[in-house]
């Protein structure tokens, strides 16, 4: 049995945000099968923090600090005619590695994390590469493109067509290519439109022992502001999250407020801009920012909405609410990829008036909100394991392994 090469964009550590959360269980179940040598980038102190875990994990280790500004990266990209995603993690230092360690380990298998690091597999590396682009990130900028104006539009819609090709790129190198979710694997392979890529899904899973509403304890200064208590979590600083979070502010708190004059929306999550912050205290609107666990965040709220219009792949944010036993109101985008029963298991909605309805209609019967949540739950932990999720990973690296079942 060979060796494993991951490489991934960010540290896989702490497993506390969409793609490190996937990153990570990915490289813990990789790490049961073979020594796995490790890649990655840090953004800040506390993923350096964290590197003691990351070496703990694997076999060998590089983690570089990503210190090249957006401005820079821009520019770069700009000179170069690259995707700014690539210029962004361009690290001479990183391809340097890499080369190393295909010369002094047994590697068979790269596994990729994410497009921005297939940059870094040599056009003579000969084994088995497994690429996992989690979401269709050319579709995300192309509609950032088509939603903006001015130059950043122009970026953005340069970005997507850029992307693409570098997708295809990808795919095409790759034994095979995963994407999230059976949705973003068809939309991918469509935009592909290359029978002889070969294109999967691989789901995300959850911690539902993690994520268990009887061991967490509510948050004091969210629970003691009087319901109903709505919740959004996530990335703040990730556009998409910014602009949910602005048409629920703007479209759909509002008109909930006309008929629930108490009712408020709790963001929770790292790096809000001042946009956002401006908001806090006004109209029913806290903004808490970065906060160590979430679960007693989720735990002090009454529901949560997610009204994402641009939405990529499989949103961690549902499921965790979902596995929190909270009932949820949701978009349809938001819902992409989680095959539970809306109506049962969570509302979906489409538009403002929709959504708003949606949320008065669970504040105002707890006995359905509490069903819909009971549900939720049961509903994680019969279909969104970590263990289910990566299953396939030995026969997509072509190793034999004992059962993954038990996988966290």
């Amino acid at each position: 049995m060979g060796e494993i090469l991951f490489l991934a964009h960010r540290i896989p550590f702490p497993p506390d945000r969409g793609d490190k959360i996937r990153s990570h269980n990915v490289l813990k179940a990789l790490a049961r099968l073979a020594p796995v040598h490790v890649g990655c980038f840090a953004d800040d102190a506390a993923d350096h923090g964290c590197e003691a875990e990351l070496a703990a994990l694997s076999a060998s280790h590089l983690l570089l600090a990503r210190t090249k500004s957006l401005p820079v990266a821009g520019l770069e990209s700009l000179a170069t005619g690259r995707p700014l995603s690539l210029t962004a993690f361009h690290d001479r230092r990183m391809a340097n590695w890499v080369e190393q360690v295909l010369r002094a380990r047994p590697i068979d298998t790269i596994f990729v994390f994410s497009g921005q690091v297939a940059q870094y597999v040599p056009q003579s590396f000969r084994g088995r590469l497994i690429v996992d682009l989690v979401d269709v990130d050319s579709a995300k900028f192309e509609a950032y493109g088509a939603a903006g104006r001015g130059f950043r539009s122009w970026m953005e819609r340069r970005e997507g067509r850029l992307l693409r090709a570098e997708e295809a790129r990808i795919a095409r190198r790759a034994d095979v290519t995963l994407l999230v979710s059976k949705a973003e694997a068809a939309l991918f392979a469509a935009r592909l439109g290359d029978s002889a890529c070969a294109v999967e899904p691989m789901g995300n899973g959850l911690d539902s022992a993690l994520f268990d509403p009887a061991k967490a304890v509510p948050e004091p200064r969210m629970a003691a502001i009087d319901g109903p208590r709505l919740i959004f979590t996530g990335q703040m600083d990730y556009a998409p999250n910014v602009a949910a979070v602005e048409r629920a502010i703007a479209r759909i708190l509002p008109l909930v407020r006309r008929r629930l004059p108490a009712a408020s929306l709790h963001v929770v999550g790292r790096n809000p801009p001042a946009s956002l912050m401006a908001h806090h205290g006004h109209g029913g609107v806290h903004i808490w920012g970065r906060v160590e666990d979430i679960r007693p965040w989720i735990a002090a709220a009454d529901m949560a909405l997610v009204p994402l219009e641009i939405a990529r792949g499989v949103q961690n944010k549902v499921l965790e609410a979902m596995a929190m036993g909270l009932p949820t109101v949701l978009s349809p985008g938001a819902a992409t990829g989680i095959e539970a029963e809306d109506g049962r298991d969570f509302l979906v909605a489409e538009s403002d008036a929709a959504l708003a309805e949606a949320v008065i209609a669970l504040a105002g019967d707890s006995a359905r909100a509490q069903a819909m949540g009971h549900n939720a739950r049961e509903w994680i932990g019969a279909h969104a394991s970590w263990g289910a999720a990566l299953a396939d990973l030995p026969r997509l690296i072509a190793l034999k392994s004992e059962s993954m079942s038990d996988a966290a």
